[in-house]
């Protein structure tokens, strides 16, 4: 399949991803929702099964993709530059939730139905895409990582975008200004952790034995 059909697959996804959130609501993450989100979206039926296979379970699967490309379109690579590293990750997280905020309904059955034990695996691996796009959008993708490092750093922010997200799910404050609060403090405290890790790190070199963690393995 060549790159405009899979933008034009995408583009039709994204149009009865968007209609069904509505529904998601009242209906959870279903084929029903699916259904009225196609019909709303004016894509037939039989299209909208051939995009999302597993019905509702694909559509739920989309939301992450779809979220993660909102954040990162409202957030321009030449914008974030310009900040420090610990405003670049509140900025996009915030816009990660800013994208998903007309939605809140969709985004706690979200959380629902991914708790159930047969959708970790899937849940998982969402989570750990949408963790490498961050970093990646901040500066430091996968590849800049190695060892101690690489988990460390989307474990923190692992941490940071789970916590955000419950605080925001039930935020009734102006403009989400208590969720933003809450947000920068859990980034500082993620920070202190880093560094106490790096100090870590340091104090490990020094052991006999111990001097290669956190390094990648040599052939």
């Amino acid at each position: 399949m060549d790159g405009e059909a899979l933008r034009a697959r995408r583009e039709q996804r994204d149009r009865i991803l968007e209609a069904a959130l509505a529904h998601v609501a009242f209906d959870g993450w279903s084929d029903r929702a699916l259904r009225a989100g196609a019909d709303d979206a004016g894509i037939d039926r039989a299209t909208a099964r051939r995009l999302f296979p597993q019905g509702g379970d694909s559509l739920l699967a989309w939301l992450d993709d779809w979220a993660d490309r909102k954040m990162l379109e409202a957030c321009p690579a030449e914008e974030l530059q310009r900040l420090p590293v610990r405003r670049r990750i509140a900025r996009l997280v915030r816009a990660r939730l800013e994208a998903l905020a007309p939605h809140r309904e969709a985004v706690r059955r979200a959380l629902a139905a991914r708790g159930l034990p047969g959708n970790w695996l899937e849940a998982g691996k969402a989570f750990w895409t949408t963790l490498d796009r961050i970093w990646q959008a901040v500066g430091l993708p996968p590849e800049a990582d190695s060892g101690l490092d690489y988990y460390t750093r989307r474990a923190t922010l692992a941490a940071v975008l789970l916590s955000t997200t419950l605080f925001w799910l039930e935020d009734e404050s102006e403009g989400c200004r208590a969720t933003w609060a809450f947000l920068d403090r859990r980034i500082e405290d993620a920070l202190n952790i880093g560094r106490f890790a790096g100090r870590l790190r340091g104090f490990v070199s020094w052991i006999p034995g111990l001097s290669g963690l956190g390094r990648p393995a040599r052939e």
